[in-house]
This record gives structure tokens, sequence and C-alpha cells, in this order.
């Protein structure tokens, strides 16, 4: 329940609409308050403060009038300038960043402002009275429908600001960026933090275990995207069922109807079979959606950075510096997680092998880093060279020669392909010089 509480939550968090009823609510309960008060308070702002709250019962109308029919107009080129924006990004980035226009929460609280404003003034407009008999006039609820209309002028000219600079490649790169080095953070300790989970030299030994039979298929009730899996939970429910568990899937995997997701046999000394009613319980435990999220997800922020990159490498765009900026910052991420742990596949149980999970590597990420963007690069002499500099930084970053490995795998894979497309002998030397002095920084 919690997992589907938790998927239900970042779909709000992603939706247009949310927000902007949360401040619709919030703008009734104002109007009803500030209505009660001058209904029942022996405040009389028409008479302390002229000048203010002076505006009769036809005035008031008038006012409310207009400014909640200007509000709608704006609201409506709020929702209309977000959906322009939301087009553009997708066919000149990449359909993956548009959910990082979704829940921008700047775009959200404007346009939850302005039609706030207008329900507020439409409340307030339906509680004036102008006959001798029930003559009644809000005036501090008018007042602040008058203060909020020009809040409206501020929130505009903020919007309109922040569109303009959120289309710009070096904020979306950017955030992109910093939202999956978040991430990192999160599930990567430094090396200062990490968990031992098992002994040192007993991988083998627990490997051994994924041999053994009787186990039992625990299948998906749904297709779509893995967006979050609580190993915690699962790991209770190994402990509670003394089970051994497997994680048949990883992070982001697409997964279709009776796939297998977890794999459950007895960790007991005499096998057995668990109930299926227990065996559904870890359904619970996996969140699948209609599409990858970063939360858990630090491929899919750095596939965002790929498809960029991509996208401005393509013959109807070409456009170079968007792609270098897109490597660089893909670079960045990769320079984070070449100095990270990633944790062990293994959850143990007072050193009873409990789950054996299903992780990406750091070559995982490193090829999908730089293997497309390598290939679409063909001849174009400056984004190779930057290629090859982000992989020099990122393998300064290394301290395991495991990676520096991979990383000079990368490398000469580059050098090869710039050998092969760049026409000029200009080039590529440039390229191998970049190659023979990252090679002699590593070996000092």
């Amino acid at each position: 329940m919690q997992i589907r509480l938790y998927q239900y939550w970042q779909s709000l968090q992603e939706s247009l609409w949310f927000v902007p009823t949360l401040m619709v609510f919030a703008s009734f309960g104002m109007a009803y308050g500030l209505i009660t008060f001058d209904a029942e308070t022996s405040f009389d702002g028409a008479k302390r403060f002229p000048l203010l709250f002076g505006a009769g019962a036809e005035g008031s109308r008038s006012m409310l009038t207009a400014i909640a029919g200007s509000m709608l107009t704006v609201a409506a080129l709020v929702f209309s300038l977000t959906l322009s924006t939301i087009t553009q990004v997708s066919s000149q980035y990449s359909p993956r960043v548009l959910r990082n226009f979704m829940r921008d929460r700047s775009n959200q609280v404007v346009m939850g402002y302005f039609v706030g404003v207008f329900a507020y003034c439409l409340i307030v407009l339906g509680t004036i009275r102008g006959t001798e008999e029930q003559k009644f006039v809000p005036s501090t609820a008018v007042l602040m429908g008058l203060l909020l209309a020009l809040g409206g002028v501020a929130a505009l000219i903020f919007f309109i600001h922040h569109i303009a600079e959120s289309l710009q490649t070096g904020t979306i790169v950017e955030h992109i960026s910093r939202e999956t080095i978040k991430v990192i953070d999160e599930l990567f300790p430094r090396e200062s933090e990490k968990p031992v989970e098992i002994p040192p030299g007993d991988d083998a030994r627990w490997r051994r275990v994924e041999t053994r039979s009787g186990w039992q298929p625990v299948l998906s009730t749904q297709s779509g995207y893995i967006q979050h899996i609580d190993l915690d939970e699962v790991l209770r429910w190994a402990i509670d069922h003394r089970a051994l568990l497997r994680v048949e899937q990883t992070i982001g995997s697409f997964v279709g109807e009776k796939a297998l997701l977890f794999s459950v046999c007895s960790n007991d000394e005499k096998p057995g079979s668990f109930d299926s009613n227990h065996l559904h319980k870890l359904l619970d435990q996996i969140a699948i959606g209609r599409h990858r999220n970063i939360e858990q997800d630090v491929a899919f922020g750095i596939q965002q950075l790929v498809d960029i990159a991509l996208k401005a490498l393509s013959p109807g765009i070409n456009d170079t510096t968007t792609a270098i900026m897109a490597i660089d910052y893909a670079g960045a991420i990769m320079e984070r997680l070449a100095s990270r742990n990633f944790p062990a596949p293994f959850r143990t149980d007072n050193g009873q092998l409990r789950i054996l999970a299903q992780s990406a590597g750091f070559d995982h990420y490193l090829r999908q880093t730089f293997d497309l963007i390598r290939i679409n690069a063909k001849g174009n002499h400056a984004v190779i060279r930057r290629l090859m500099r982000a992989l020099s930084l990122v393998g300064c970053q290394c301290l395991d020669d495991d990676r520096k490995a991979l990383i000079r795998e990368q490398a000469h894979l580059l050098l090869q392909y710039a050998e092969q497309t760049l026409t000029t002998p200009y080039e590529k030397r440039q390229v191998q010089t970049l190659y023979h002095e990252m090679a002699s920084s590593w070996s000092n």
C-alpha cells in the first residue's frame, strides 16, 4: 500500500492540475474567511479608510467582474504558453524532458494563482448586496481582490521570464544533471559510508545459491516500466517467511503482463512452497508505471542527456554546441558515479542470505553515456574531442583499476572511430593528442 501511495503521489506531482486545484480551494477558504470577517466584526473599512475601502456595491461589483475576466484570460494565456513550450521542447530536445516541465513547481503555482484569483472574485462577487434592505459590501474581501490582481501582474512577468529561461539549453541540461546527481548521492554512498553487506571474498559462495532448484515465480499483473522497488520491505518479507528471494528485473526495465518479477524459494533445510496470497503481497513492493522516472533510475537521467545530444547531432538540427553541452553534463554525472561504490547485489539478515538483487554496474552507465553519442558523432571533430575530454575527466575520478580499464576501452574505441571518420590529418592529430595525454596522466 505504501508504494502505491508513493506512486500516486509521484503522478500528482507531475500533473498540471493538482497544485492549481489546491490553490483554488485555498482561494475559496480565503474568500470565506474575509467575508465572514466583514460580516461578523465591527470593523468598517469604508468609514475608517475611505480611500481604500470606499467603493460602493456597484463599484465593487464592477471591479471584481473586471478582475475575474482578466484573470481567466491570463490563465488561458499561461496554459497556452505552457503547452506551446512543452511542444517545442519535445520536438527540439527530447520527449523524455517533458516530465521536467510538467512537474515544474513555478509553472504549476502561476497557473493556480490566476485560476485561484478568478475563483476568489466569483465567490466575493456573489455576496455583494446593493439594496438598502440588505446592503452588504465585504470591503476587506474586495480590497484583497484588488491586491491579488496587482500580484497577478508580477506573477505574469515572472512566468514569462521563467518560461524564457527554462527554454535555454543550459537550463534544461543543468536541471537534468542536478536531479540525476541528487539521486546518485542517495543511491550510491561514498566509500566511507558504504554498508557492509557480506564478508569480502564470499561472492562466489553466495552466487552458488542461484543454481538451487525449487524457485517459485512471482509474475507481473500489468505491463509498464519498473519505477520503484522497496527492497527494505522485500527484505522484511523474506525474513518473515524464512525465504530466499531473487529480484529478476532492474529499475527502468519494461515488463509485460505475466513477466517474471521475483523468484522465491525456502531458505530452510527442507524446501517448501509458499502460499499464492503471500507471494502476491510482494507485488505491493514494486511500482510499475507508464513511463520511467528519475527517483531510483540514474540511467533515465543519463538517457535524457544522451537523447538531447543525439537530437542535436541529427542532420535536421545539426547543433554541435547543444550536443557538446549535453556531453559535458553527462560527463559530470559519470564523474560522480566513478567515485562512488555500487551497492552489493546481496541483502542479508545476520549473515543469512535473503535477497539477490539485479543492479546496473558502472560499465552499463559508461556504455549508455558514450556509445550512442560516439556512433552519431561521425566526422564531427568538436564532438569527438569533447567526448575524449569527458572520458579523461571521468578517469581522473576513478580509484578502481577495473573502471579505468573500461574507460580506456571507450577511449580506444573513440580514437579508432575518429581515425575512420575524420577527414583531415589535423583533426585526427588533435584527437590522438588528447588520447595520449589521458593515457600519460593515468600512468603518472
